[in-house]
């Protein structure tokens, strides 16, 4: 864990005052501790027979995809508003310092399709929630959430239990 937590910047008063933003372009930067983050993110789900990773707009699509190449499986996006072209499923969800709105095709999970959830950083949880909610309605199983970081602090693990296991690899 040092290793990647040396890998990780904290910028303050970003993207507002009071914000202590955790920056992660420079583990993304650096090939082992990419490599590294992908695979303790996605070890807890391998052989669990996961058929989808569904990611959040935009970091989450970072994470995700590696993730789901890693333990062979497919790739759901999860967009912001207006950037899907066909029919879509929404939910509307509360950030730590603002609102926002998650979108996916409405055709994108089938029920009872084993999904993980995988996002770069839990906060208050807002955009996992809003993932699971979509998730949920679509009548998928959802496995699992994975994050790399979680801001434990800020108490969004209790607003996921709901959903089941979450796995963060660090914690703040």
């Amino acid at each position: 864990m040092d290793r990647l937590e040396s890998l990780i910047r904290e910028v303050p008063d970003f993207p507002r005052p009071g914000i202590s933003f955790k920056d992660f372009t420079p583990l993304l930067a650096d090939p082992a501790g990419l490599a590294l983050a992908v695979e303790l993110m996605a070890n807890p789900y391998r052989g669990k027979r996961i058929e989808l990773v569904v990611g959040a707009e935009s970091r989450g699509f970072i994470f995700g995809i590696a993730i789901a190449q890693a333990i062979s499986a497919g790739f759901v996006p999860l967009r912001k508003p207006g950037k899907l072209p066909r029919k879509v499923m929404g939910v509307d969800y509360a950030l730590e310092y603002g609102t926002d709105r998650l979108e996916m095709h409405a055709d994108a999970v089938a029920p009872g399709q084993r999904i993980l959830i995988v996002d770069d950083l839990l906060a208050t949880g807002g955009t996992m929630l809003a993932a699971c909610q979509l998730a949920t309605n679509l009548k998928a199983e959802i496995v699992g959430c994975t994050v790399l970081i979680e801001l434990a602090f800020l108490g969004g693990r209790e607003r996921l239990k709901p959903y089941g296991e979450l796995h963060s690899v660090i914690k703040y």
